[in-house]
């Protein structure tokens, strides 16, 4: 593994858990928003690791269209689990846990496959999100088991 592929897995395990903790925030789409902009960061200095120029735009899109690969299999715990938290302490309870996760696994995914895309010369003019689905799909479920074992061991050892 190369120094700038380092770097940028690094960048992506310190995003995914800051996307995995702005998935916390108890207030319904505030927490969407805040999720999103955390992963434009990464993806912005993922894309200064590899001396790419970032488009924030064009970041939102492809953000958007990654999304629709993992989105019908994981509404479960990430679109609804941000709308539950509009029910008093109920929906907080059981929304703030998978929309967690859901955000963590995102941004897991969303910043591996940006970097075997820059691994590979690739820039955000030439990414197809089409070429890439499955490799999405098995990186956002990696990061959804991740999130989910970090979990576990925070409750054993508590």
């Amino acid at each position: 593994m190369g120094e700038k592929e380092q770097l940028a897995l690094s960048t992506v395990k310190r995003y995914m858990w800051l996307s995995g903790a702005a998935g916390l925030i108890p207030f319904p789409l505030v927490d969407l928003m805040a999720v999103s902009g955390v992963q434009l960061k990464m993806l912005a200095e993922i894309s200064k690791i590899y001396d790419l120029p970032f488009q924030a735009s064009r970041g939102k899109i492809i953000i958007g269209s990654l999304m629709g690969y993992v989105l019908p299999r994981a509404l479960s715990f990430g679109l609804i689990g941000s709308l539950i938290k509009g029910i008093p302490v109920l929906g907080t309870l059981s929304g703030e846990p998978a929309m967690g996760l859901f955000s963590a696994a995102s941004a897991w995914a969303l910043g591996n496959v940006f970097i075997q895309h820059f691994e590979s010369g690739g820039t955000f003019l030439n990414f197809d999100p089409d070429s890439v689905r499955e490799y999405y799909r098995a990186q956002f479920e990696e990061g959804r088991q991740m999130a989910a074992n970090m979990n576990t061991v925070e409750k054993a050892q508590a």
